[in-house]
């Protein structure tokens, strides 16, 4: 089921079906752009460039880029110097929504808050001794 929206690049109504987020007209200007960049990047001379040069020749926006980079239609296993921002930090990442390195860091914490409820838990433990009473025989 189609709804109304408001295009982000240009502001005009469309109807949005879930597949683009963009206008037909934009979605028609995006896949000229993409045309271009691939066309540049496709020379093997231009593989290794990094996204301030591919902006600079083509006229693209870092925003697209990194949108075509996360949707898998740039590579970076055939562009090695493309990627998209990390969530998190902002550097350049190519899987997920966060770094290799901010990936790291939270599963270095989770590891740390893991071993402190268990530290507590086994206190918690100690101190709540059992006692068990003896029966004299008389």
């Amino acid at each position: 089921m189609a709804e109304a929206r408001n295009c982000p690049t240009c502001g005009s109504m469309f109807n949005y079906t879930g597949l683009r987020e963009v206008c037909p007209t934009c979605a028609q200007t995006e896949e000229t752009m993409y045309e271009n960049v691939y066309k540049f990047l496709r020379r093997r001379e231009n593989r290794a460039a990094n996204i301030d040069r591919i902006v600079e020749v083509t006229g693209v926006t870092q925003e697209l880029l990194h949108k075509w980079v996360r949707k898998g239609r740039l590579q970076p296993a055939l562009f090695p110097n493309l990627g998209y921002p990390c969530d998190r930090c902002g550097a350049l990442t190519s899987t997920g929504k966060i770094c290799d390195k901010c990936t790291e860091e939270i599963q270095a914490d989770l590891q740390t808050f893991d071993a402190a409820t268990e530290l507590r838990e086994a206190i918690k433990a100690q101190d709540r001794g059992t006692y068990y009473a003896r029966k004299e025989r008389g």
